[in-house]
């Protein structure tokens, strides 16, 4: 009995010390901006605002041929939040039903629309992995970017299918959430955060971002798995409740006509253009494509 009871505390013993390993190793990783990263987040977002002005820089504009192949452009816009006119969720499906990107489109009386984008800043040689998400592994980004980019990447190069709903939201809310997004670029382009899977990702930062403008906003699984955001705004009020989700879910598929590309304005115009009756919208992938 000894030698056992021995061997259990020897065995305790070193399980402690590779926790308090595991603990200070965990501890030590620090958030940085300062990495070798890929093209499409190499550039930090940043703006400033001017009373109804808000000055973006580094907005993402790239020509996408694959996901390979590409031509990098960035430019700065201005943008008048009294000229405001919409707001868009686009979802795309890359992992199943229950796994959606979620972008923000925000659109103004010129034509003009700016995407934003809470996403992974990985560096040139890592590729996404979930399970890394949970491990500090990546940190995160807010990308700015035109339609025309972000949107046609996915649904053409990526082979993902995506959605883009028109979302139900007073003006004042619309323009306090592209404050946010602004202000919330600014702090990680100063203060770098890890990204994580479940608690810092593309859609939990945007329904932080909304609660203070829609009082009793509830938490949902929905959050997490994604792809069901679409029933959850659905039964609060953010999206058109006066034709069923299914119709509505038909008419937000614009994997088609996003996986062609084109110039700001037409692919803007294109996507939002109905398509002719064609019943309701297949389910998204079961698979990645």
């Amino acid at each position: 009995m000894r030698p056992k009871a021995a061997m259990v505390r020897w065995t305790l013993a070193v399980l402690a010390l590779a926790f308090i390993a595991g603990a200070v190793w965990w501890l030590s990783l620090k958030p940085s901006n300062d990495r070798d990263w890929a093209d499409e987040v190499s550039r930090p977002l940043r703006g400033s605002i001017q009373g109804s002005l808000v000055t973006l820089r580094d907005i993402r504009d790239f020509d996408w041929r694959s996901d390979t192949d590409y031509t990098a452009r960035w430019h700065d816009g201005v943008y008048d939040l009294d000229e405001l006119a919409s707001v868009d969720m686009a979802l795309s499906y890359w992992m199943g039903p229950a796994i959606a990107h979620t972008l923000v489109s925000f659109g103004f009386t010129d034509g003009r629309h700016v995407v934003f984008s809470v996403e992974i800043r990985r560096e040139r040689d890592e590729a996404f992995s979930t399970l890394g998400g949970f491990f500090k592994q990546f940190e995160l980004a807010i990308v700015a970017a035109e339609e025309r980019d972000i949107l046609h990447v996915r649904a053409g190069p990526r082979g993902e299918q995506v959605f883009l709903y028109p979302v139900r939201m007073p003006a004042p809310a619309m323009r306090a959430l592209f404050r946010s997004y602004v202000e919330r670029a600014n702090r990680l382009a100063d203060e770098p955060r890890f990204y994580h899977t479940l608690t810092a990702n593309c859609t939990t930062l945007v329904y932080d971002m909304v609660r203070p403008l829609v009082p009793g906003l509830p938490l949902d699984i929905r959050l997490i798995l994604s792809g069901y955001l679409p029933e959850y705004l659905y039964g609060h009020g953010g999206l058109d409740t006066s034709q069923p989700l299914d119709v509505l879910r038909a008419r937000a598929d614009i994997t088609r006509r996003a996986a062609r590309p084109g110039s700001a304005e037409e692919f803007s115009r294109r996507i939002r253009a109905p398509e002719p009756a064609a019943g309701p919208a297949p389910p998204p992938p079961a698979q990645p494509s």
